[in-house]
């Protein structure tokens, strides 16, 4: 069964993370939330349902990953080498760093994307150890979360879906410019699920 944006949770359809599962957490970087770079509109209001998440995933045994724009000072996307996005998350900066409000766990893996000055890297699987770590980890499932939908988080969950594996946008933990909802619509096109915390049993007292 594949759910639309409007369509209410059935929780039944949406599979429960397991051993086979991973939560993809997608560039959850300051440059990303208000006062960055490039800030969600109202993204500090996803971090306590991020780290209810994260809590929740841990506690089920389940790996969890983040990945990271980490460019270097010249890369192709900035405006300042023509390219379409302004300065951001650049190597080392405050703006690449994760928000300090997150409660990340500890050994977590971190996937960098857009290393190469002359190649922008929209999808976490280009040109990174994305697609070997989660078939390492024998992944069939990828729970997916982070404050920009438009670009990587979009990129990533579709690149996901191509190579077989099973997609579960977490909707109340992702951010969007998008009023019209049509990153979620075409993530869902493409095979993906979309489900909130009362799917997976997070209560809102963990919120």
């Amino acid at each position: 069964m594949r759910l639309s944006k409007d369509s209410p949770s059935d929780q039944s359809s949406i599979p429960q993370p397991d051993r086979h599962s991973v939560l993809l957490l997608v560039d959850p970087q300051n440059d990303f939330f208000p006062g960055g770079a490039m800030g969600m509109p109202k993204g500090n209001n996803l971090i306590p349902i991020i780290n209810a998440y994260i809590k929740h995933f841990s506690r089920q045994g389940c790996p969890i990953l983040a990945t990271r724009d980490w460019h270097p000072a010249n890369h192709c996307s900035f405006s300042e080498q023509g390219g379409a996005y302004p300065t951001h998350c650049v190597q080392g900066s405050r703006g690449a760093q994760f928000h300090s409000e997150l409660v990340m766990p500890p050994g977590m893996m971190v996937i960098s994307k857009g290393t190469d000055p002359k190649k922008d890297a929209r999808s976490a699987f280009e040109g990174s150890s994305l697609g070997d770590r989660l078939e390492d980890l024998n992944v069939k499932t990828v729970f997916v979360l982070g404050p920009a939908t438009q670009d990587c988080l979009k990129q990533t969950a579709l690149d996901a879906c191509k190579i077989g594996l099973q997609v579960v946008a977490l909707k109340d933990a992702i951010g969007s410019m998008d009023r019209t909802g049509n990153n979620l619509q075409e993530i869902s096109g493409a095979g993906a699920l979309q489900a909130t915390a009362s799917d997976l049993g997070i209560s809102s007292a963990s919120l």
